[in-house]
């Protein structure tokens, strides 16, 4: 399975489990586009992680993905494995 982290807005995302990281994603009428991974984060501790896709609104641009990814690093833990 694949972890996918749904970056909404700098206060919201979502995680998800699939079995493919598809290129496009529609959930709650926002499409959003894969914008890293997947990747397998290293083990940590006892935790052995599934492969990691981070996924933003489609219409963001590459810097405004950039800020939402930095915002919301703070409370999405998958964000801040070392690969």
């Amino acid at each position: 399975m694949i972890s996918i982290v749904l970056l909404i807005n700098p206060g919201s995302s979502k995680i998800e489990k699939l079995e493919e990281a598809p290129e496009l994603l529609e959930r709650d009428g926002i499409v959003f586009s894969l914008r890293g991974g997947p990747r397998t984060p290293q083990p940590t501790g006892d935790r052995v992680w599934d492969p990691v896709a981070v996924y933003a609104p489609d219409e963001l641009t590459e810097e405004e993905f950039q800020q939402l990814f930095e915002a919301s690093r703070g409370r999405v833990q998958e964000l801040n494995l070392k690969y």
